[in-house]
């Protein structure tokens, strides 16, 4: 009870004027059909009413029945709500995109499998734990380019990040700035939320652009799947990121933990829609449709009743 009445609410307050309105004109409308206005104004109240044979307890009833139903329209026109509507996206899960880094570090000569093959496989698995939910690509080196926007043929995501490499990349070097900022204004378009996974062995560029990246505006929930865990010096790089960021470092893993991990941190990437900040309130005045009905068609058969009882001799 405590939240309904916090919850509680007009959507088109404004309506609400309507009421003293109807008041008025009511009023004005009762005291002209009134019969015995002119003897009220000349003889006592109370002398008054012990002359009157006939009074019309009927009609009296029918007016506020008409002014009942009036104001019960104002109400129901002002929109009361009090719940959100569910959203329609409610039930997908949010779109996860994943950062390839594609740089010559990735596929060092003579290591097998590279940091890029390791990435690919845990693309491929996580391709197969989200089939059939959003999954998006993009590829960085010196720059960043959209491979695929989130889409819920995952099975075409594992595939297209198997043909990346560092020799299709246009531009070599580390921008991951680039990528997150193309990645997030992606998910901003789309309005249903989401997180962001980098996959990379380290971090090549200054880590304080990651910071100011993140001071120009709200990014979406990061996560960054090291995948070159054993490197303490890589590692370093990584988790300065994560603290410019304020994301989590996950380290890859030979079992599927880390992917169990990757995915349970996107699905609580619930859209901003799903939780209320660009919702819809639910409409409740339709739920007053029934009795404004009835009280109108009452008002209807009162006011004949009346009429038939003062024809009658």
């Amino acid at each position: 009870m405590t939240q309904f009445l916090a919850d509680f609410h007009f959507i088109r307050p404004g309506w609400l004027l309507l009421i003293p309105i109807c008041l008025a004109v009511w009023w004005v409308w009762k005291s002209r059909t009134d019969r015995l206005a002119s003897w009220r104004k000349q003889m006592d109240a109370d002398l008054l009413a012990a002359l009157v044979v006939g009074k019309h307890p009927v009609a009296d009833r029918a007016a506020l029945v008409l002014l009942l139903a009036w104001c019960l329209a104002a109400v129901a026109v002002a929109g009361p709500s009090w719940k959100l509507e569910p959203s329609p996206f409610a039930s997908d899960s949010p779109p996860l995109m994943l950062l390839l880094k594609a740089s010559d570090s990735m596929a060092p000569a003579g290591m097998s499998p590279t940091y890029l093959e390791k990435a690919q496989l845990e693309i491929a698995d996580l391709a197969e734990a989200r089939k059939g939910q959003p999954l998006g690509l993009m590829a960085y080196a010196g720059s960043a380019h959209l491979v695929l926007p989130p889409t819920k043929d995952t099975d075409v995501v594992a595939q297209m990040a198997s043909e990346i490499g560092p020799e299709i990349m246009p531009v070599p070097g580390d921008h991951l700035d680039q990528a997150l900022a193309q990645a997030n204004q992606l998910l901003e378009q789309g309005g249903l939320g989401g997180s962001i996974l980098v996959l990379a062995n380290s971090l090549e560029m200054d880590a304080a652009a990651l910071k100011d990246l993140r001071g120009k505006g709200t990014l979406f929930p990061i996560q960054i799947l090291a995948l070159a865990d054993k490197d303490e010096q890589q590692l370093r790089t990584l988790q300065n990121a994560s603290a410019a960021l304020n994301a989590s470092v996950i380290a890859s893993s030979v079992d599927d933990q880390d992917i169990a991990s990757i995915v349970a941190f996107a699905d609580r990437a619930v859209p901003s829609t799903v939780a209320g900040e660009s919702s819809r309130w639910q409409e409740a005045g339709y739920w007053l449709t029934p009795l404004l009905a009835w009280l109108v068609v009452m008002g209807f058969l009162r006011q004949e009743v009346s009429v038939t009882s003062e024809e009658s001799p």
